[in-house]
């Protein structure tokens, strides 16, 4: 059993521990407001271009016009972009979401590249051997559309130049404070089919435009825009998981350490009290053996008279 010092020692480490928890829950907590509102700002923005480049390609044909929007007949090389964080102590944030790119990564049956946007899927990626294409680490903590522009232009320039028939991106899709899920999605080429308007149908009823310059042009300007603007929300919305289930972790990891505390201090006085009773067992045991020895060997003392 351990003695009351190093139990002692033992919760002013934990109270130590508690404080840095609880600061960095009160850190994420502050964070975590601001990455759900620049999240879901952008959300409706996205959303409706979405839907209005569906339409238009559904409308000009552009499924069999534009690069981005071509299927390749045959896909021998995939691209997989994982998005995770570049720090940890948020949970099981990094590990659900780079177990599911990786997993996705094993079901195809064509070569697999994946480009890692945070140190921690990046890690995860070479521990298990896989093929890293580039890698975006250190980015922002407020990134802005310019911060992923770079990691746009990889997947873009590649799928056009046939080095990529399909690209994937797998991110932490924000629900709520205490929910966030693994997402993967097709991010080139474009299916316009899967973001037409709520109600709407490719052989159904489409809406009327008048274009100016033609839907080609359009295609071209607006389709790498879009793009890019798709990472960007994703990027976004793993921020939002990331700095949420942080903030869930480390609260979680505060009230465990309270708990400890509790329970430590409990043990701790048990201790105390028991290393008191024995002394005093013992203080009693001393005194009842030297009252046994005095009664059994009586001293007897002589007192002579002084002249």
């Amino acid at each position: 059993m351990a003695t009351a010092r190093e139990i002692r020692r033992r919760i002013k480490s934990v109270k130590n521990i508690r404080q840095i928890t609880k600061a960095l829950q009160a850190v994420s907590a502050s964070r975590v407001r601001r990455a759900v509102d620049q999240a879901t700002a952008t959300r409706p923005y996205t959303q409706r271009a979405r839907e209005m480049l569906a339409s238009i390609a559904s409308i000009a044909g552009g499924e069999t016009r534009h690069p981005l929007l071509t299927r390749r007949t045959e896909v021998k090389n995939v691209y997989i972009l994982l998005i995770t964080s570049d720090r940890g102590l948020c949970g099981a944030f990094n590990t659900n979401v780079s177990r599911a790119a990786f997993l996705f990564g094993k079901e195809q049956t064509a070569n697999v590249s994946y480009i890692a946007v945070g140190r921690k899927g990046l890690n995860f990626l070479y521990r298990r051997g896989a093929h890293v294409h580039s890698d975006f680490s250190g980015l922002p903590q407020k990134p802005t559309l310019l911060d992923t522009t770079a990691i746009t232009k990889i997947c873009v320039d590649d799928f056009l130049a046939g080095k990529a028939d399909e690209v994937y991106i797998v991110y932490t899709d924000f629900v709520t404070m205490a929910t966030q899920r693994p997402v993967v999605k097709k991010l080139l080429p474009l299916a316009t089919a899967d973001h037409l308007p709520e109600g709407a149908s490719a052989t159904g009823p489409r809406p009327a435009y008048d274009f100016e310059p033609d839907p080609g042009q359009i295609l071209d300007s607006l389709l790498p825009r879009l793009t890019e603007m798709q990472v960007y929300q994703a990027i976004l919305e793993s921020l939002a998981s990331e700095h949420a289930a942080r903030m869930v972790a480390m609260k979680n990891a505060t009230d465990n350490a309270s708990e400890l505390v509790t329970g430590l201090t409990l043990t701790y006085n048990k201790a105390r009290q028991a290393g008191i009773t024995n002394e005093l067992l013992d203080i009693a045991g001393g005194a009842e053996a030297l009252r046994q020895v005095l009664a059994s060997n009586p001293v007897e003392v002589a007192f002579s008279d002084e002249e």
